[in-house]
This record gives structure tokens, C-alpha cells and sequence, in this order.
């Protein structure tokens, strides 16, 4: 018997409802159904799970793709939010999209995701993984000093609000505020995107998705330092910490409803809202 999560944010008025009638029709065909809630429950992950199932908006989707990514575990992402950009399966659209992936037919985008560590006096005090991003922001109205090196090799300094650094899936939610690019979530590539830059050289940089970048947080500060993962997770930063990001050695499995649904999602859901 297969087994099956569904990760569901309770906040949404439709999740009970819907998340019955799920555990219902996945029971009569024979998985054993495990409910987990991100607003009250520890991620934890079942062994040998086939399918993961995520009801709520797009945080939800973020915080399923952290929790089973790592495990290979495909997920099938159903919008219950407002915008719905990376969850991209409305709910009268689950069943048939479940019917597909069961019968071996269901289309796949796989996105890149990001580890980020943090050193700090040559020990790691943080370790996380995001899709969307990772943002290094100054906790009051005041710049921060930021220097970048990738590879080891020293780029850029930065005297700004704060730094982005983006997925190809992230370049559609804060990256794209900052004013960076939006490409393709199935690009393997990074987002180098600075928030409101003291100096017109910094802008927003692409490069590839297997380089490993390097922010220093300079020794001088006027203000608190947080790093947050997909706006999510969050973990304090202290002046000479160092954060190392580079790409996780697997991808996110993303059920959708059609090859091209990025492209409908520009139209239809961003350039609507614009």
C-alpha cells in the first residue's frame, strides 16, 4: 500500500474540506494518508512516502518543497491562496492532475533550491534550504555593507538595504519587487538582485547555478542584521559572520497541470495583477 502526505496550511477556510475529501478518495484507492499541518506540527517526513500533496498557497508550497525535496518525494502543489504562482493546481484540478502522475503521465517542472550556511569564528551556526530565496536585510532603516565573492573571487561590494538571492522560481516574488529579472524556474541559474543600492554599478546579476557565493557581513553596522529563507526562516546575523548559498544536490518535483504552465501563469496570474 502507498503512502501519501498531505501538508496543508489550516489557515485556509477550504483545507478541512478539502483535505476529507483527498484522504477519502486516497483511502478508497488504497494509500495510506498522513496529514501534516505547517502551522502546528514539526516538518517531519514518513518512510517510503510516493506522494506529497500541498493545500494552501504558495508558503505552503515553500514550505513542503523544505521538507520533502530532500527525500525525492514529488509534490503536487494545489492552490487554495490568492495568486497561486507556484502552486499552480486549482482545486477542482487535483484529481485529475493525482490520475496522471498515478497513471505515469503527470507533467514534472523540477526546480533548483538553495542551501545556505552561516560561519561563524570558523564554526557553521546555521543551516537552512530555500526555493524562492534567501534575503539579507538590515532590521531598521539603515544600509548595510555586504562584500560578495563567488568561487572564492571577490566581485562586488555592497552599501544597500539589503541583498537577494534568488531561485529562477524566486525571481517572481521579492527578486521581481527589487526590480531583477524573471527567468525561467527551470533554468539552473542564481539571482543576484541588491535592495535599493547606494550606487548606480549595482545591479542585478544572473550566473550559474553551480557557482558557490560568498557574502561577508563587514565588521562595522548601524543596524541589526537577519537573514530569511523564503521569507519563512530566519536567523540573526552578526558583523563578520560569513554566509556561504549554493545549489542543494537535488530538485523540488513539482506536479503541474500542463509543459507550459509558467508561461500561463505570466499571463494569466502576474502580468493580470501588474
Amino acid at each position: 500500500m502507498g503512502k501519501v502526505l498531505l501538508i496543508v496550511n489550516s489557515a485556509h477556510e477550504r483545507s478541512h474540506v478539502l483535505s476529507n475529501e483527498i484522504h477519502s478518495i486516497l483511502q478508497n484507492f488504497g494509500f495510506a494518508v498522513y496529514i501534516l499541518d505547517r502551522l502546528h506540527t514539526e516538518k517531519t517526513i514518513i518512510d517510503d512516502l510516493e506522494l506529497a500533496i500541498s493545500l494552501g498557497g504558495d508558503g505552503t508550497v515553500l514550505f513542503a518543497a523544505r521538507t520533502v525535496a530532500p527525500a525525492s518525494i514529488p509534490l503536487l502543489p494545489v492552490n487554495l491562496g490568492k495568486i497561486g504562482f507556484i502552486a499552480a493546481v486549482a482545486p477542482e484540478q487535483w484529481h485529475d492532475s493525482f490520475e496522471q502522475w498515478r497513471s505515469g503521465n503527470a507533467f514534472f517542472s523540477y526546480r533548483l533550491m538553495l542551501e545556505v550556511l552561516v560561519e561563524r569564528d570558523g564554526k557553521t551556526v546555521f543551516q537552512g534550504t530555500c526555493l524562492n530565496d534567501a534575503v539579507i536585510s538590515a532590521q531598521s532603516i539603515s544600509m548595510i555593507n555586504l562584500h560578495l565573492r563567488i568561487d572564492g573571487t571577490e566581485l562586488l561590494s555592497y552599501r544597500s538595504d539589503g541583498l537577494i538571492l534568488a531561485t529562477p522560481t524566486g525571481s517572481t516574488a521579492y527578486s521581481l519587487s527589487a526590480g531583477g529579472p524573471i527567468v525561467n524556474p527551470e533554468v539552473d541559474a542564481l539571482i543576484i538582485n541588491p535592495i535599493c543600492p547606494f550606487g548606480l554599478v549595482n545591479r542585478s546579476m544572473i550566473v550559474p547555478a553551480d557557482r558557490v557565493l560568498a557574502v561577508y557581513v563587514e565588521h562595522r553596522q548601524r543596524s541589526a542584521i537577519l537573514l530569511t529563507l523564503d521569507g519563512q526562516v530566519t536567523q540573526q546575523l552578526e558583523p563578520d559572520d560569513c554566509l556561504f548559498v549554493q545549489k542543494t544536490p537535488y530538485k523540488v518535483q513539482l506536479i503541474s497541470t500542463e509543459q507550459e504552465a509558467f508561461y500561463r501563469a505570466i499571463h494569466t496570474k502576474l502580468l493580470g495583477i501588474l
